[in-house]
């Protein structure tokens, strides 16, 4: 990588951060929300010579809203979190609810991304047919509810490391002819972005169609307050999802959590690395920072075009045709290296706007079709009842089930949660490892020399069930054997968990948060 900067270089960038992290609207908006509940709070006291009807009125709406919950066709733990909050603090859980549970702006961009999808539907090639049955029937639901199309001439190149995807990007991105589209969850000022938007610009004043979706409170705090101006001055478009909108709407839950790139429909991008330097260990934030992604060229790069156009014209309609986007057909030239080409490539996305929980179906169905072994990435573990008995269940047959977590945590609160999982796991025979060197933010899956996931998706809830995500499942291949070999040698690197470092906290008030934690793990 580049050398460091001169210290005073650095002075007035990290001014213009605290600035903007004081005085940004995610922090007015808490604020706003924390007023609201004061409010309210201050309310009732002020009522309270008519206490008894108070309490009884905040009863009655308690468990009408408890019904309400309970008809929603949520998942079943996050269903029992709303209905613990309500149960154990009545007055505070109504107005939490009231205040964060509004889903208005679920329904109208479901109703936007279905018409997109009505009046640019990919292909579906039935080229899976050479595939066991199994795997076959997984596919083909892959491809039905992920949006993806499965490709068996794309080459796929995997990266450990996200150090090593940005000086490839940088020259995919110098390399392009026509567009350049990106989609990500944190676009953060530094050194990994001055590179991409470096080329960004020079492309755009050649007059390259360059388009830019960032996610609005992932990128409110990192991005600089003049990212969106700069990028409008030299001709880049930006689009923000699900903007914050202070005294308007503080509905947050639903976030664009994918991480895309898509250059001239013949090259993608996509993985858990944001663009933020941590992510290329420019900058140490929790030791040294574990990710991993995969360049796609050939066919299943249009079916990232296809996602990206989905949600850019649902959210903002300028193309009413994708034809002038895709890459001339002509076939891939011979592979470099024998195996490159995975038997199959199929892209998918995974959305909260529906009752398909296309991200969960993924690894329960690695899950239930492993042999001999599966290795696991993930930041953050928060499971529900179905994937805790998927990965036991797993184990017990035999399968050689390993999760790798981070070992120093960038959250506190969820590492602690993600430990309280790990006794019925070992029990189960489920290995555990912790990235001792550093934060591991990779969200992969290996089985079997046969499958692997590189995406977007944690195992938690939020991933899982409120945000929208990614990932491409790769059948054989070479990818997939590299897959394997960085599980293994990043296992090295960790240290594996035991059941005496899993010993309940001795104190009531440690036990008690634990449970608490739990309760409440899929609101957090």
């Amino acid at each position: 990588m580049s050398q460091s900067r001169p210290q005073g270089q650095h002075r007035p960038r990290r001014l213009r951060r605290l600035l903007h992290n004081i005085f940004n609207r995610i922090t007015l908006t808490a604020l706003l929300l924390a007023f609201q509940l004061a409010w309210l709070f201050w309310l009732t006291l002020r009522l309270a010579s008519h206490a008894v009807w108070i309490d009884l009125g905040l009863s009655l709406l308690s468990l009408l809203l408890a019904l309400v919950i309970v008809r929603r066709e949520d998942e079943g733990a996050y269903k029992q979190s709303w209905l613990f909050l309500l149960c154990a603090l009545p007055v505070f859980g109504v107005m939490v609810y009231v205040l964060l549970s509004n889903k208005r702006l679920s329904r109208r961009l479901r109703k936007k991304l279905e018409l997109q999808e009505q009046l640019h539907p990919l292909p579906r090639p039935t080229i899976e047919a050479k595939l066991p049955e199994r795997l076959q029937a997984s596919c083909r639901y892959l491809a039905r509810f992920g949006g993806g199309m499965p490709d068996d001439k794309t080459d796929v190149s995997y990266f450990s490391m996200g150090d090593d995807m940005y000086r490839s990007l940088l020259d995919d991105l110098e390399a392009a002819e026509h567009y350049i589209f990106l989609e990500y969850f944190i676009i953060s000022e530094g050194r990994m972005l001055d590179g991409i938007m470096d080329v960004l610009r020079r492309k755009a004043a050649a007059g390259l169609d360059v388009r830019i979706i960032y996610d609005d409170i992932g990128c409110e705090a990192a991005a600089s307050p003049t990212f969106v101006p700069d990028a409008h001055r030299h001709g880049i478009q930006t689009l923000a999802f699900n903007p914050i909108m202070p005294l308007i709407s503080v509905v947050m839950n639903h976030r664009d959590h994918r991480k895309i790139v898509v250059i001239d429909g013949r090259v993608a991008y996509t993985g858990g690395v944001n663009v933020a330097d941590e992510y290329i260990n420019e900058r140490k934030r929790f030791g040294v920072w574990k990710d991993t992604a995969l360049r796609l060229q050939g066919g299943a790069a249009v079916s990232f075009l296809y996602l990206f156009l989905h949600l850019w014209n649902a959210l903002r309609p300028t193309d009413t045709d994708y034809t002038p986007f895709l890459p001339p057909s002509a076939p891939l030239p011979p592979s470099d290296k024998p195996g490159k080409r995975p038997a199959l490539v199929l892209p998918f996305s995974d959305s909260p706007l529906d009752e398909e929980h296309v991200s969960q179906t993924v690894y329960l169905e690695i899950l239930s079709q492993a042999q001999r072994y599966v290795y696991i990435f993930t930041p953050y573990l928060v499971l529900n009842d179905e994937l805790l008995s998927a990965l036991c269940t797993a184990a017990k047959r035999g399968v050689d089930v390993r999760i790798v977590t981070p070992g120093i945590p960038d959250k506190k609160t969820v590492f602690r949660l993600t430990r309280s999982y790990y006794p019925a796991l070992l029990r189960a025979g489920v290995q555990i490892y912790e990235y001792t060197p550093g934060f591991l933010h990779a969200k992969s899956v290996v089985s079997d020399d046969t499958l692997g996931v590189v995406g977007t998706i944690n195992l938690d809830f939020r991933s899982l069930y409120l945000h929208f995500e990614c990932g491409t499942l790769l059948v054989g291949g070479e990818a997939v054997q590299r897959l394997c070999e960085d599980a293994l040698e990043t296992m090295q690197l960790g240290r594996r968990i035991t059941p005496e470092d899993c010993r309940p906290p001795r104190a009531l008030t440690g036990r008690l948060i634990d449970a608490v934690l739990r309760a409440l793990s899929p609101l957090l």
